[in-house]
């Protein structure tokens, strides 16, 4: 027993994921970082330098060239924010079988935000709601928020009509092993190889699903049209009740 405990505890001790320095890219951003940089400082030398000459010999008036040497100093700033990454390019080695087992593994919480159904449309945001609850996780240990700032009453709709899609689309993602969990992606793409295409059981399950899901989105963009709730979204954004449901 202690031995099992023992090569329990080192195996979690290992690490998830391993980082490798990219030694021929580091050497090729850092050359051009250094060129980059030494131009820059030329640069700022000639700029600041044209402040100390006299008056009469200037070229150019002081204020335009004052705008133009802080525009530059801008640019550059934002160049040395943006250098961080490419100074040291790794990319790394992931072990996914050294990840615990399904009771150790940590509950998480996906929140999902929205405001305006007519900038974000509903079905596009249950699609992410629907992904993110397909996700390759003990369910008991996931759940998934959706926040609507906007409290429009379509989105409140939109989720319930997901969630009765969801019964479907999520055992049938889990049991044929489907990769791509978003179901407009999925759907969209009629030669999505994701799942078992030789398999006459998996054909039909398919066509089941699909036709589910069409009647989701149509069920979604009846209640739009009937309702208006496009522009409700945009009435009620600044004054509206909390409304909580799960």
């Amino acid at each position: 027993m202690r031995a099992n405990k023992a090569m329990e505890k080192q195996q979690n001790s290992l690490p998830l994921h391993v980082s490798h320095v990219k030694k021929s890219s580091l050497i090729i951003n850092r050359s051009l970082v250094l060129l980059h940089f030494t131009s820059l400082a030329f640069l700022v030398y000639y700029r600041v330098s044209y402040f100390f000459q006299v008056s009469n010999a200037r070229a150019a008036p002081l204020l335009p060239w004052l705008l133009v040497f802080a525009a530059e100093l801008l640019l550059s700033f934002q160049w040395l924010l943006g250098i961080a990454y490419r100074w040291r390019p790794i990319s790394r080695t992931v072990f996914p079988e050294r990840l615990p087992e399904a009771d150790q593994l940590p509950g998480i919480d996906v929140f999902i935000c929205t405001a305006d159904p007519t900038k974000e449309p509903t079905v596009e945001v249950m699609n992410t709601v629907l992904s993110a609850m397909a996700l390759d996780y003990p369910p008991e240990k996931l759940h998934v928020y959706l926040s609507d700032d906007g409290g429009a009453s379509i989105t409140l709709l939109g989720m319930r009509e997901a969630w009765k899609f969801a019964r479907s689309w999520l055992p049938f993602c889990k049991r044929f092993g489907i990769k791509t969990i978003c179901p407009e992606a999925y759907f969209s793409d009629p030669e999505n190889g994701d799942g078992d295409s030789g398999n006459a059981e998996f054909i039909v399950e398919r066509e089941k699903i699909k036709e589910k899901y069409t009647e989701f989105k149509e069920r979604v963009t009846r209640a739009i049209e009937k309702w208006g709730l496009e522009n409700e979204g945009i009435s009620r954004s600044r004054d509206h009740p909390s409304v909580v449901e799960v």
